[in-house]
């Protein structure tokens, strides 16, 4: 057996050895019963290999930096950590009625924000916590999600539910329209040692509902961590989600988190994932369409410099007649820095009528920078209206001079261009505080680009 073999092996077997131990100390499931979800994960672990860039899915991104990486289970004391030290999206609790902070994963509710009589805009009937506290009215629901629980053929997926404790919820009930948005916090906070956390996040919008939330990843520490993200969406008939995904962890961070989307008849959801930290990061965004009239808007930001990478693979799949999708997703990318991306729409012959588009706009900043982009479209219907393009492309100098001559110096005019690119995708975002928080940072320093 070779010394990397073994290595990815030790690996595996290690974090599965931490994640029974975690389980263990941390186990909060209330009226659920989420050993059967571990031990399904652990036994498909067992014969799982760790992905390296001779498979398909990971050829463009080594892992094998993180296999260097000797992960310790989280020994923080989240009482210390002041919410102050972060730039947050939104500030005002009359913009952002409810907040859930987690630390490596586990809730931490003195950083939360709580219910109260200054908070109207709420409804009642809404529930955003933690899984083991779960109301009784929507457990049986939950029940039903959590018995179908598998690791999906995904190594990290397996990880994850093999060291679930808990989970964040947000379960909107039928015909609930929340205007305000709801914000998830994850915090991965390493300690004197790496650290791995696992969060995971479950999001239920019940037929005719409507819901905006952040799922929000940041770091605290300088030390190398690993932060091990799953989130599943069910969106129920005629209802409505607007969901931001940012993703601004330290550069020391290795950050592999997966989103699955399962669509029911005549709904609406818009996902807006923002990437900008992490040294290693990848994010895996899988939608289903399981009814007609459905609607998918899928918009990406990727920005990365020094010698960060990071990898987007997304996947459309079209069950029925009358689907629709768009796909935007932008790289900008500076110094040594690579990013991939690799989006997937599969249109079964059932699936006539689809209306389908996907575009991959990439800008590179350096010569040594580089993007792997690969739009795909694999169709069977024969009737159907799809479309799919990259491009990538460098400041343009006739366009740097025209701003110059304005009066502008060299670094404004390209700061100029770079946000107006990155604007395409900000613009979209539901949530206002966002948007401006991230225009600040695409700015970035000249050495990095």
């Amino acid at each position: 057996m070779s010394i990397q073999v073994a290595t990815k092996e030790m690996f595996l077997t290690d974090l599965l050895d931490r994640c029974g131990k975690l389980a263990k100390a941390n186990g909060k499931t209330g009226a659920f019963d989420l050993q059967k979800v571990r031990d399904a994960a652990a036994s498909w672990l067992q014969d799982a290999s760790f992905p390296t860039v001779r498979d398909e899915e990971w050829r463009f991104t080594d892992l094998s930096p993180l296999l260097q990486v000797r992960l310790n289970l989280p020994e923080i004391d989240e009482s210390k950590i002041q919410l102050a030290d972060f730039i947050l999206p939104v500030k005002s609790p009359e913009q952002l009625p409810y907040r859930l902070v987690f630390v490596n994963g586990i809730l931490a509710p003195h950083l939360s924000t709580v219910r109260s009589p200054n908070l109207p805009n709420l409804p009642i009937e809404l529930y955003a916590g933690t899984l083991s506290d779960v109301p009784e009215a929507y457990r049986a629901r939950i029940n039903e999600i959590l018995s179908q629980q598998k690791p999906q053929n995904d190594v990290f997926v397996a990880l994850n539910f093999a060291g679930l404790t808990d989970a964040a919820v947000v379960f909107v009930p039928a015909n609930l329209p929340v205007e305000m948005p709801i914000h998830l916090l994850f915090l991965t906070v390493s300690g004197a040692s790496p650290t791995i956390a696992q969060p995971h996040c479950l999001i239920v919008a019940e037929r005719g509902s409507k819901v905006t939330l952040i799922e929000d990843y940041a770091t605290i520490g300088k030390v190398p961590a690993f932060t091990n993200a799953v989130t599943e969406v069910f969106v129920g008939e005629n209802a409505e989600v607007n969901h931001v995904r940012l993703q601004r962890e330290s550069w020391d961070v290795f950050h592999v988190g997966k989103s699955s989307i399962e669509q029911s008849r005549n709904s609406r959801y818009a996902c807006h994932s923002i990437s900008m930290g992490g040294k290693i990061s990848r994010h895996n965004l899988d939608v289903v369409q399981r009814g007609e009239g459905t609607e998918t808007t899928l918009n990406g930001l990727t920005s990365a410099f020094g010698e960060q990478l990071a990898d987007t693979h997304s996947s459309i799949g079209f069950n029925h007649p009358h689907g629709t999708s768009r796909q935007l997703h932008k790289c900008i990318i500076g110094n040594k820095a690579r990013a991939v991306f690799n989006g997937k729409v599969f249109v079964p012959k059932a699936a006539q009528l689809t209306d389908a588009g996907q575009l991959s706009r990439n800008l590179l900043l350096s010569p040594r920078a580089r993007v792997d982009t690969k739009p795909q479209l694999e169709i069977v219907a024969d009737n159907v209206k799809c479309s799919h393009g990259a491009t990538v492309s460098q400041l343009e100098d006739d366009e740097l001079f025209y701003l110059q001559s304005r009066g502008l110096d060299l670094e404004t005019s390209r700061y100029l261009l770079i946000d107006a690119f990155a604007a395409e995708i900000l613009d979209k975002l539901p949530v206002l505080g966002v948007a401006k928080m991230l225009s600040t940072c695409v700015a970035v320093p000249e050495s990095l680009v």
